[in-house]
C-alpha cells in the first residue's frame, strides 16, 4: 500500500512537472527575441513536457494526470503573465483556478486503483 502511495505520488510530481514546463514553452515564446532561441526553447519545453506527461499516466489514471498536467500548466501561465508581462488577471480566472484546484484535489482522492485495492 506504501508503494502504491508512493508511486501516485510520483505520478502527480511528473504530471505538474508536465504543466509547468508547457508554460514554459509558452513563455519562452513571448521572452526572446531571436527566432532560434524561442523555437528552440519551445521545442525542449514540449519534449521535456512529454516525457513528464508519459511518466505521469504510468503513474495515475489518464483523468488525473490530463487534469494535473492542465492545471498545473493554467495556473503557472496565468501567474507567469501577472509577475513576467504584468497582465492582469480578473476575479473571474481567480475563480476559475481556485475550481480548478479544487476539482483536481477531489480527484487525487478519488481513484479507480483505490476502488480496485478496497473491493479485493
Amino acid at each position: 500500500m506504501a508503494d502504491l502511495h508512493l508511486k501516485k505520488k510520483r505520478g502527480y510530481i511528473w504530471a505538474i512537472s508536465a504543466g509547468l514546463n508547457a508554460a514554459l514553452a509558452a513563455i519562452s515564446a513571448k521572452f526572446f527575441s531571436s527566432l532560434v532561441i524561442k523555437y528552440g526553447l519551445v521545442v525542449l519545453c514540449n519534449v521535456v513536457m512529454w516525457g513528464c506527461y508519459v511518466n505521469s499516466l504510468r503513474a495515475l489514471s489518464s483523468l488525473q494526470a490530463t487534469v494535473t498536467n492542465f492545471a498545473a500548466n493554467f495556473l503557472s501561465s496565468g501567474l507567469a503573465g501577472l509577475f513576467l508581462f504584468q497582465e492582469s488577471l480578473s476575479f473571474q480566472w481567480f475563480a476559475g483556478a481556485l475550481s480548478i484546484t479544487i476539482g483536481v484535489l477531489i480527484l487525487s482522492k478519488s481513484s479507480v486503483d483505490d476502488k480496485k485495492v478496497r473491493a479485493d
